[in-house]
């Protein structure tokens, strides 16, 4: 579908478009969307927006390569050394790109169905409160003062799901944010689907849902020294926190920030926010 292209001369509302693997489905007018995934370690992580403007016209924003890439846009993580190659994350001062803005408290549900690790949804939904406020409350070991002025609020458990399709892809979305787990495009862990409007040129979030993969991954609440192939939740939750509060993924060279675009088995290090990750959102909020 060519920018510019208008969606009611073809009917294009909640049609799926794709690129480098992902796919979104088509929003309202003056509604931007955007997929974010985090993948297991040394696999690809990647995202693109679709907007459409007031006036139906639709435009994209795709992902450049950086660093070690795959597919065109694809961001990847080279292996377990790039880790030790790279600054320690309290050392790291990057200012990561961002992608919207939410001035509001961000309220969300937790979903119907299964949670990652087995979890009861009472102990899912103290590990996904967690790992937000591990974003708002700016927890970090680099003795960085929290500043962070965003917020958050649990608003129960619902019936629907995220609008995140076994493909990956972001449906159309159903006006609630919520956390739930599920089927992915393999190789992903989890992913982030964004709503924001574009009216009179701003970026504020509407919605943001997350799903993990409980398809091909397991996940733990709790790595212990045996562990070995599971992944930690609160972990992959931060870092995706981390895209529903607007940050985008930190480029090759940069792997001990939390919003690495993958995260290896048993690695709960990226539940605590790099300076890099902090000084985004001090930018941002």
């Amino acid at each position: 579908m060519p920018a510019g292209t208008l969606t009611q001369d073809c009917d294009l509302t909640g049609r799926t478009v794709v690129h480098d693997g992902m796919g979104v489905a088509v929003p309202a007018r003056g509604e931007t969307v955007r997929i974010e995934a985090v993948g297991a370690q040394d696999t690809g992580a990647h995202g693109f927006s679709l907007g459409v403007s007031e006036q139906g016209a639709v435009f994209y924003e795709l992902d450049s390569p950086e660093g070690t890439t795959g597919a065109a846009g694809t961001k990847k993580q080279a292996d377990g050394s790039a880790r030790a190659a790279a600054p320690a994350a309290c050392s790291d001062n990057l200012l990561l790109p961002w992608d919207w803005e939410d001035f509001d408290s961000y309220e969300w549900y937790i979903g119907d169905g299964g949670m990652p690790g087995g979890l009861s949804k009472a102990d899912a939904t103290t590990a996904f409160k967690d790992a937000i406020n591990n974003i708002t409350g700016g927890y970090n070991d680099c003795g960085i003062a929290d500043t962070i002025d965003a917020g958050h609020r649990y608003k129960g458990a619902s019936t629907y799901e995220s609008d995140i399709g076994s493909d990956g892809y972001c449906t159309p979305r159903d006006k609630q944010s919520t956390w739930d787990a599920g089927n992915l495009e393999a190789g992903t862990l989890a992913a982030t689907c964004g709503w924001t409007t574009n009216r009179g040129g701003s970026d504020d979030l509407i919605e943001a849902d997350v799903r993990y993969n409980t398809a091909d991954f397991d996940f733990t609440n709790n790595p212990t020294s045996s562990c070995t192939s599971h992944y930690d939740l609160r972990a992959v939750g931060t870092h995706e926190a981390g895209h529903v509060f607007g940050l985008d993924h930190a480029p090759a060279g940069h792997e001990n920030l939390t919003m690495t675009p993958s995260i290896g088995a048993c690695d709960k290090s990226l539940r605590t926010l790099g300076k890099g990750d902090m000084r985004t959102l001090e930018a941002i909020y």
